[in-house]
């Protein structure tokens, strides 16, 4: 009877999960890594007026292995190459001319992957291997 009461309480207070990222294929260390974990799908892949999204910044040279803490839950994260510093991802008609990565390594066609393709479910402490794609 008791363990049912309690039970709520115990898991608000599990400890968080630990998610390591381990970035390939940036192609120099200039700039900056600009990422995004959201468990909205709404907000995806730009984490834009989401609250609860967990967003980093880390110069490039340092990004090849990144450490977040997140709650257990399903999400979907998204990466940028800001070779300049500038806050966005730098496009030319459309196509982006810096790096991008989502996990999974979710497919892109026409525009960034569906929040589906690139949701994964963090479950205790792991490591998510996401690989940086440069189109221009």
């Amino acid at each position: 009877m008791l363990a049912g009461v309690f039970a709520p309480l115990l898991v608000s207070a599990q400890a968080p999960a630990e998610l390591t990222l381990e970035v390939h294929g940036l192609r120099n260390a200039n700039g900056l890594v600009r990422l995004c974990l959201t468990s909205d799908p709404q907000h995806f892949p730009d984490c834009q007026n989401d609250q609860a999204a967990l967003r980093r910044t880390v110069p490039a040279a340092e990004a090849s292995r990144i450490t977040l803490s997140a709650h257990n839950g399903q999400y979907a994260l998204a990466l940028i190459h800001d070779e300049n510093s500038n806050g966005r991802l730098d496009t030319f008609i459309g196509v982006p001319r810096e790096g991008f990565g989502f996990s999974r390594d979710a497919p892109v066609r026409f525009g960034p992957p569906r929040f589906e393709d690139a949701r994964f479910t963090l479950e205790g402490s792991q490591t998510l291997v996401v690989t940086i794609r440069y189109l221009l």
